[in-house]
């Protein structure tokens, strides 16, 4: 009877365990993956990798996405760490024509580990250097502007690590011929170093305004790989 009880006892710890070991959260696009392998691909997938700002993009505009064959695969709160360890699942798996890689707000944030601006910078470029071994055309994008995130209200200085991060992802895109889109640039406050509030409610999110802007640079990224 104890020799069962235990047994038990191991199943139920394994089952728990292994619902909790999904921190990459891999299966949150399982079934779509899986109905995507099924489907003939005519070497025109566009990938769209990223947290909740590609997340909502999908929510917010859902017929740029639909109209356009494009794929998202933004999780809200990830950060680059949790990509890299579903790039495969996510991406490779895909063999999309091209990835769009927009990451960094959320390890600045801090959600998983104290920021260390070199390892977000590894972690990007380590998903760059898969994605062309699997003959995968890459864009890489700026971290959107923010001053401060509402959820995490005592990170210092924000907008000093984004510009940092985004001055050495640019650097290494031209170093390497790589596209890479700014969307910084398009949609900052000058004067707040911050996500212009004609574009935003909460400082770090897009409104529908702020995608407009987002899908015309990034558009016109794609049409150099898919016609």
């Amino acid at each position: 009877m104890k020799q069962v009880f235990l047994g038990l006892l191991l199943l139920f710890s394994v089952t728990v365990a292994n619902a909790q070991d999904d921190w990459a959260d891999i299966g949150k696009y399982a079934a779509e993956n899986r109905e995507l392998a099924g489907q003939p691909n005519d070497g025109r997938r566009v990938v769209f990798l990223g947290n909740s700002i590609t997340e909502f993009w999908k929510s917010n505009h859902p017929d740029f996405f639909r109209d356009n064959h494009y794929i998202c695969r933004g999780i809200s709160g990830q950060t680059t760490y949790q990509y890299l360890v579903r790039f495969r699942e996510d991406v490779i798996n895909l063999k999309p024509k091209v990835v769009v890689i927009n990451g960094g707000t959320n390890d600045i944030a801090e959600n998983n580990y104290a920021y260390n601006e070199d390892n977000t910078y590894g972690n990007i470029l380590s998903m760059v250097e898969l994605a062309r071994a699997h003959k995968i055309k890459v864009i890489m994008t700026s971290v959107l502007p923010s001053s401060k995130f509402g959820w995490r209200p005592n990170i210092a200085d924000v907008q000093g690590k984004i510009s940092r991060l985004n001055a050495r992802l640019e650097a290494y895109a031209k170093r390497n011929k790589i596209v890479y889109v700014d969307y910084y640039s398009a949609l900052v406050s000058e004067s707040e170093k911050s996500l212009n509030p004609q574009y935003t409610e909460d400082g770090v999110h897009p409104t529908g305004r702020g995608y407009d802007v987002m899908e015309a640079l990034i558009q016109k990224a794609i049409r150099k790989y898919v016609k």
